[in-house]
């Protein structure tokens, strides 16, 4: 049966959900100018993380009348900048029209700014986008690997309604759970000096956490 409308019950776990997640934003806001680059892009990045699958959570797209619906779940995806300009961003989405590419209305928006987690590949920061997604513009972060990645993007991570972690999403019909990940995903991050920060998922319940590194 579809989703028509939430529940007392659901309205209240996303309002707690949101306050979560702008507590969490605030707490990390006195410790900024104490931060190097990669580290504040590693703890944005975490957080929009955890925004995401809060969102994935709260945002069932189960659709029985869609052979496809899982390709909706919400997904944070890492690409290139456009060739002349060069760099890393990510953007958070969901895939409602199923063309397999982000526009800036499926992206998700921050609770703080109200601005979209998108960039274009031309990596330009537009009034209502956020510029945290620059890796490389902003935070200086010029490589990134993901360890549960498998085709030939940068990478991509989708939480489900479920609360499973998946390392795609099918192209084929009815394979709603498959690619689910079986062992922590880790996100590494590199900046030019070579200093590199890791970011684990777990994959059994979906724990975000930065893993701690050697000084």
């Amino acid at each position: 049966m579809n989703k028509k409308s939430y529940s007392l019950i659901e309205l209240l776990f996303a309002l707690t959900l949101i306050t979560i997640i702008t507590a969490s934003f605030y707490s990390n806001i006195s410790l900024d100018k104490f931060q190097s680059n990669i580290d504040h892009a590693t703890n944005r990045l975490i957080l929009y993380l955890k925004q995401t699958r809060y969102q994935a959570l709260i945002d069932n797209k189960v659709d029985e009348n869609q052979e496809k619906w899982h390709k909706k779940r919400w997904t944070l995806k890492f690409f290139e900048c456009r060739e002349k300009v060069g760099g890393l961003y990510y953007v958070i989405y969901s895939d409602k029209n199923m063309k397999g590419h982000p526009n800036k209305q499926e992206s998700l928006k921050d609770p703080l700014s109200n601005k979209y987690i998108y960039s274009s590949n031309k990596c330009l920061v537009d009034n209502d986008t956020s510029k945290y997604v620059l890796l490389t513009k902003k935070f200086g972060v010029d490589k990134i690997d993901v360890s549960c990645k498998m085709d030939s993007s940068l990478g991509k991570i989708s939480f489900g309604e479920d609360g499973f972690v998946y390392k795609k999403l099918s192209n084929n019909k009815n394979e709603h759970y498959k690619y689910k990940i079986n062992k922590p995903c880790i996100i590494k991050l590199y900046d030019k000096n070579n200093s590199m920060r890791e970011i684990v998922i777990e994959h059994s319940t979906g724990y975000i956490y930065k893993k701690p590194h050697k000084i």
